[in-house]
């Protein structure tokens, strides 16, 4: 019988709640692998909570992971939501997680990817009130996306998911809701990082420093400076730090999403996530040979060659202006 394995480790000092999750997606193994190693500091006693919560789960979806597959039933990072009436491994697991998710302040998710690339984060919306994702702690997980490692950081996956559900017969904008959508959605905030394709040798060790870096950022490992001008010392050293980092970083606003129509619909080229493409550049062509052009200078994300008629079939990105 699969169970889900959670450490958490709580210290007498207030602090803020961290929880990391791995293997969301079954087949997706190296969150699970970093998780364990960190788990298994704190239980030997080798490293210490001085503050605050951590909760480590490394394997999130323990059905999928089992059978070594992205999902069990279906996928647990769509239509992420606690269920009455749970009709599949994944809304089982969901009914677990979801509470687990509202005791926290910030979420790490730990993912990897099937193509060759370079690791990435997702973040979510500015502050605001709207209906699709209403916000308030923007400025909180911005930090969070900027310190976990990775440069590139991209944002407006719901809006951009949403455009396409609308255009979708009997689509859905809930299933574009995951881990990340429903922690914000219950008052946290949270990014996913990317750590890089499923087989690569260093992903489990970005997702390693991912999680370092968080409890280095939310100073769970750490207590505070005896005097106050060490503290000032301590402060200053961390935004000059930030701010050195802050060049380097490649911002992307997902902000499309184009269907399959057909199974003779073709890509125009082999993309990989974040191909660049320039304005007016043929990105794809309709079985009928009309080919859909690039809108402006941008990126072709997620592009599924053996996507199936009706779902998406690659996303549209620019150069984001955040953060």
């Amino acid at each position: 019988m699969e169970m889900i394995e959670v450490h958490q480790y709580r210290s007498l000092a207030d602090g803020p709640r961290l929880l990391v999750l791995g293997a969301v997606h079954g087949n997706e193994t190296c969150g699970a692998v970093a998780i364990g190693a960190v788990a298994a500091e704190y239980a030997s006693g080798a490293r210490k909570l001085a503050r605050g919560v951590i909760t480590l789960v490394p394997v999130a979806n323990p059905v999928a992971f089992a059978r070594g597959t992205r999902e069990g039933d279906r996928n647990l990072n769509r239509d992420f939501r606690p269920c009455a009436d749970p009709q599949d491994a994944e809304d089982r697991i969901a009914n677990h997680l979801a509470p687990l998710m509202v005791g926290h302040d910030a979420l790490v998710d730990l993912h990897s990817f099937a193509s060759a690339g370079t690791p990435f984060v997702f973040f979510g919306p500015q502050d605001n009130p709207d209906d699709l994702e209403p916000f308030r702690r923007a400025t909180e997980e911005v930090a969070l996306a900027q310190a976990v490692g990775p440069d590139r950081l991209v944002y407006g996956w719901l809006p951009a998911y949403a455009k396409g559900a609308v255009r979708r017969a009997g689509g859905s904008i809930a299933y574009g809701i995951g881990t990340t959508e429903y922690m914000r959605s219950q008052g946290g905030y949270a990014v996913t990082v990317e750590c890089g394709q499923h087989a690569d040798p260093d992903a489990p060790h970005v997702a390693r420093r991912a999680i370092e870096n968080a409890i280095a950022l939310l100073e769970l490992d750490r207590r505070e400076p005896r005097s106050g001008e060490d503290r000032q010392v301590t402060a200053s050293r961390e935004a000059a730090a930030v701010r050195s980092r802050s060049s380097a970083f490649e911002s992307i606003e997902m902000c499309d999403v184009v269907d399959r129509q057909s199974p003779e619909d073709r890509f125009a080229a082999q993309w990989r996530s974040f191909d660049r493409v320039k304005a007016g550049q043929a990105i794809s062509y309709r079985a009928d040979g009309a080919a859909l052009m690039a809108p402006e200078d941008g990126y072709v994300v997620f592009p599924s060659p053996n996507a199936v008629p009706g779902r998406e079939w690659y996303y549209f990105a620019r150069p984001g202006k955040r953060p």
